[in-house]
């Protein structure tokens, strides 16, 4: 079954054009790993420094080998000085077909 979530943070004032430019990196890596399906970063329209990303991995295995990336690991440190509360909120989603 295939692992899918979204997370959702709000980049500190100041913080957007770096941030922009790490997803930016970090979607090009992740899109290019074996077993991501899907990894789609928006901001929301009405406020450019609220994040939402939608990933779906292969299966449970993918998320972990995801998850154990050094980029991922790079990114999430450095995002957590740009952005609003303790880090990503993280929402688990399961297909209902």
């Amino acid at each position: 079954m295939t692992k899918t979530l979204y997370a959702e943070f709000t980049v500190k004032e100041g913080s957007e054009a770096r941030v922009a430019e790490m997803m930016s990196t970090l979607t090009g890596h992740v899109r290019n790993e074996p077993g991501n399906v899907t990894f789609l970063p928006y901001t929301r329209e009405t406020n450019p420094r609220e994040y939402f990303v939608f990933e779906v991995y292969r299966d449970e295995q993918a998320f972990q080998d995801h998850i154990g990336a050094e980029y991922g690991r790079e990114f999430n440190a450095e995002l957590a000085d740009h952005i609003e509360g303790d880090g990503s909120v993280l929402t688990w989603l399961t297909p209902l077909v």
